[in-house]
């Protein structure tokens, strides 16, 4: 073991309050001259248009219409049993059709293009 011992730190204590610095607030780096004028408001672009979104309303409202025009059937007496409420035209023919017009609107309303605004 050796017998010198490192020197002893000082520690120097000061009584008076030390300079608070200024912070100055951080600007971006890739700012320009030119982009210190007013901020004009970004509109994001839908991607949709309005007609697509009515044309899609419309066709849950036909699809609604085909459940309710399949829905019902219950006979007046469980001892009677009538074939022509539950198999009746409505149900086995109308209503069908009725959904997949409104499936067809929806798929219409999907892949119509939205059509442009012209701005001038």
């Amino acid at each position: 073991m050796s017998k010198h011992k490192p020197p002893k730190k000082k520690v120097v204590v000061s009584t008076s309050k030390p300079e608070k610095k200024k912070v100055k607030p951080t600007v971006a780096k890739t700012r320009t001259t030119a982009s210190k004028r007013p901020a004009t408001p970004v509109q994001a672009d839908l991607l949709f248009g309005r007609i697509n979104y009515l044309l899609l309303l419309a066709a849950a409202g036909l699809i609604a219409l085909g459940l309710v025009l399949m829905s019902g059937g219950g006979m007046p007496s469980p001892d009677v049993w009538d074939e022509s409420i539950i198999y009746s035209h409505r149900r086995i023919t109308l209503a069908p059709i009725v959904i997949l017009l409104g499936l067809g609107v929806g798929v219409y309303a999907i892949f119509k293009p939205k059509t442009a605004k012209i701005e001038a």
